[in-house]
C-alpha cells in the first residue's frame, strides 16, 4: 500500500504538511506532494479536509500492474566533479558495460550537471545511450533535486539494474532513490555477477564487520539497485570511434528542501596518494615495527611507489592511518601491489584484489594473502626484501 495526493482536490491548506511527524509532506505549486519519508502512519489520510490523501495499492515490481520482466537494460550514476566525469564513473561504466552484454540489453548512463562535452566521453567509455541533465543548478551536489533527477530517469527508463559509487555523494543520496522507488538496494560492494539460470543480480559485499563476504540478491523488485566502492572494479575500454545517444532531459519542476550556497574543499596535510599509485610496497604485522617499516620505504623509494599498510601495521602504531589499504581503510588499483608480511585477511582485501599484478611475501606457506597472489614468494620478508632492494638498484644504477 501507498500513501497518494489527488492533486486537482487538494487546496493547499497545508493541514497534513503539520500534522505528518515524518516530515515526509512537501509542498510544490501550492499542492502537497507525499516523499520518500513517508511511514505509512497515516495521519495526513484523516486530518484532510477535502479527502485528497488517500490510500491506495502500491505499484511496483513484483506486485501488482509490473513485471520484472519489463525492466531490461543497465543504468550508471555517473558522478561528475566541477562539471568534469568523476574517475568511478568510468569504472561502473566498464562493470556496466560487462553485465549489459551478458544479459544482452543496452548501457544507459545518467549525468547531473554537466555538458555534452562529458556526456561524449561518457559513451567512447561503454554508454550507449546518456541522459543529460546539463542544468547548471544540478552542477553542485543536493540530495533533494539529485535524488528526484535520477528517479525520473529510472522510473521512465526501467532498468532492471541500477550502479552508482559508493562515494559520500552515492552514500548520501542514492538510498533516497530506492527508498522512492520501492526497491532494494546493496551498499559498498566489490563484486557483481549475473546469475546464468534466474538472470539475477549477484551483489557481492563484506558482512559482519568484514569476516564474511555476502552475495545478495533482489529477485522480486526491480530496479536492483548497487554502489559499487571505488576503485575495485576496473574501467572500460575507451573507443574512441564508438557512437551513441545523447538526450538532453529537461530538470522541469524539480523540487528542494535545501540549497547548496558554497562548496569548500578539504585541505589535507596527507603527503601519500594512495589512489593514484601505480605501485604500491605495503607491510603488516609481519614487518615487526618501525624497522621493518623502513626497510619497505626503502624498496617503494627504489622502485618508485609508495608505502602502504594493514590495519594491523597502523593498530600498532608503525604507520599513519593514512597509509592504511583495505575495508576501513583505502581501495586502491595499482599496477603492481607488494604484500609484504600480510596475511591476507578479508577485510584487507577488498581494498586491494583489484591490482593487475599482486605479488605476496609471507613465512606461512598456508597465508591467505597466496589465494589472490599474482606471485607469491615463501620466506622472511628481512631477508627477501633487501636482497629485492639491492637488486633493483643495481639494474637502475643507483
Amino acid at each position: 500500500m501507498s500513501i497518494v495526493v489527488k492533486v486537482d482536490k487538494c487546496t493547499g491548506c497545508e493541514t497534513c504538511l503539520n500534522s505528518c511527524p515524518f516530515d515526509a509532506i512537501v509542498m510544490n505549486d501550492g499542492k502537497a506532494f507525499i516523499n520518500e519519508y513517508c511511514n505509512y502512519c497515516k495521519t495526513c489520510i484523516s486530518v484532510c479536509p477535502e479527502g485528497a490523501i488517500y490510500e491506495t495499492e502500491e505499484q511496483r515490481a513484483g506486485g501488482k500492474g509490473q513485471k520484472t520482466e519489463d525492466y531490461k537494460d543497465v543504468m550508471v550514476f555517473a558522478e561528475q566533479r566541477e562539471g568534469k566525469a568523476a574517475p568511478v564513473s568510468f569504472e561502473l561504466l566498464g562493470v556496466g558495460r560487462r553485465l549489459a552484454d551478458e544479459l544482452g540489453t543496452n548501457l544507459l548512463a545518467v549525468l547531473l550537471g554537466a555538458d555534452e562535452s562529458e556526456a561524449k566521453e561518457l559513451i567512447k567509455w561503454g554508454a550507449d545511450k546518456v541522459f543529460l541533465y546539463n542544468d547548471t543548478s544540478l552542477l553542485k551536489f543536493n540530495d533533494d533535486s539529485y535524488a528526484e533527477a535520477l528517479s525520473r530517469v529510472i522510473s521512465e527508463q526501467k532498468p532492471s539494474i541500477v550502479l552508482a559509487g559508493a562515494t559520500p555523494i552515492g552514500r548520501s543520496f542514492i538510498p533516497r532513490v530506492a527508498a522512492r522507488l520501492r526497491t532494494g538496494l546493496t551498499a559498498d560492494c566489490t563484486s557483481l555477477e549475473i546469475d546464468k539460470e534466474t538472470r539475477n543480480l549477484l551483489q557481492v559485499r563484506p558482512a559482519f564487520g568484514g569476516n564474511i563476504m555476502a552475495t545478495i540478491l533482489c529477485p522480486d523488485y526491480r530496479p536492483q539497485m548497487a554502489t559499487v566502492r571505488p576503485r575495485v572494479m576496473k574501467k572500460g575500454t575507451y573507443d574512441e570511434n564508438k557512437t551513441g545517444e545523447i538526450i538532453l532531459v529537461q530538470p522541469g519542476n524539480i523540487s528542494s528542501r535545501t540549497k547548496v550556497i558554497e562548496s569548500v574543499k578539504e585541505v589535507s596535510g596527507i603527503s601519500v596518494n594512495l589512489h593514484e599509485a601505480e605501485i604500491i610496497v605495503a607491510g603488516g604485522r609481519g614487518a615487526g615495527g618501525e624497522k621493518g617499516v623502513k626497510m619497505l620505504e626503502e624498496l617503494a623509494q627504489a622502485i618508485g611507489g609508495v608505502v602502504g599498510a594493514s590495519r594491523a601495521a597502523v593498530d600498532e602504531g608503525w604507520i599513519p592511518y593514512s597509509h592504511q589499504v583495505g575495508q576501513t581503510g583505502k581501495t586502491v588499483n595499482p599496477k603492481i601491489y607488494f604484500a609484504c608480511g600480510i596475511s591476507g585477511a578479508v577485510q584487507h582485501l577488498v581494498g586491494m584484489q583489484s591490482s593487475d599484478i599482486i605479488i605476496a611475501i609471507n613465512k606461512n606457506p598456508e597465508a591467505p594473502i597466496f589465494n589472490v597472489a599474482t606471485y607469491g614468494i615463501v620466506g622472511d620478508m628481512f631477508e627477501i626484501v633487501p636482497m629485492l632492494t639491492k637488486k633493483i638498484k643495481e639494474i637502475k644504477g643507483l
